[in-house]
């Protein structure tokens, strides 16, 4: 058979569309899905707040996460508990998620919101993310310690879990008491 360049080309389309076999889900949730998901039925405020040069210190020492927080990104039920929006990179791309936190200060759960990246999808599962219910800020929250990796999504599970621990130093720090 001889190769000729235009069958070739024709097939780019088709390629295109369907992508790449070993292509993950994406998972993109608004952000209201997401406080319903964690917070079915509540109504959330959002709450605004400060957080000084040392407390983004003791956040970044606590957790090796570099991205700013944006504080704007946090919404407070009647009840005290807290929802909190962060993003952490996983491998190449950003992973946006949310955490719960009970008015205790512990980990209610967490949601994947968006995840774009070609592997390491896992880290949405449900079985994974039950691994942070129930911890608090004084928790080890440290990949192969606490937290389980998942083979094949290394990066993701370990930004995750250290974008975990930066939120509860912050809700510690700022949050915790009001």
């Amino acid at each position: 058979m001889k190769w000729t360049p235009a069958l070739s080309l024709a097939l780019l389309p088709i390629a295109a569309i369907h992508g790449p076999a070993i292509a993950g889900p994406r998972i993109n949730l608004t952000v209201e899905q997401a406080q319903q998901r964690l917070f079915p039925g509540q109504a959330l405020t959002r709450h605004s707040f400060t957080l000084s040069d040392a407390q983004r210190a003791q956040m970044q020492s606590a957790s090796s996460v570099r991205e700013p927080f944006r504080t704007e990104r946090v919404w407070r039920s009647a009840k005290g508990d807290w929802f909190i929006l962060d993003d952490v990179v996983g491998k190449h791309e950003m992973i946006t998620y949310a955490l719960a936190i009970n008015a205790n200060g512990t980990i209610k759960a967490i949601e994947i919101v968006t995840y774009m990246e070609s592997y390491g999808y896992e880290v949405a599962e449900a079985s994974w993310r039950a691994q942070f219910t129930g911890k608090t800020a004084s928790a080890t929250l440290k990949l192969n310690q606490d937290i389980k990796n998942i083979s094949g999504a290394t990066l993701s599970c370990k930004h995750l879990t250290d974008g975990v621990k930066r939120l509860m130093v912050m809700h510690d720090l700022a949050l915790k008491g009001h």
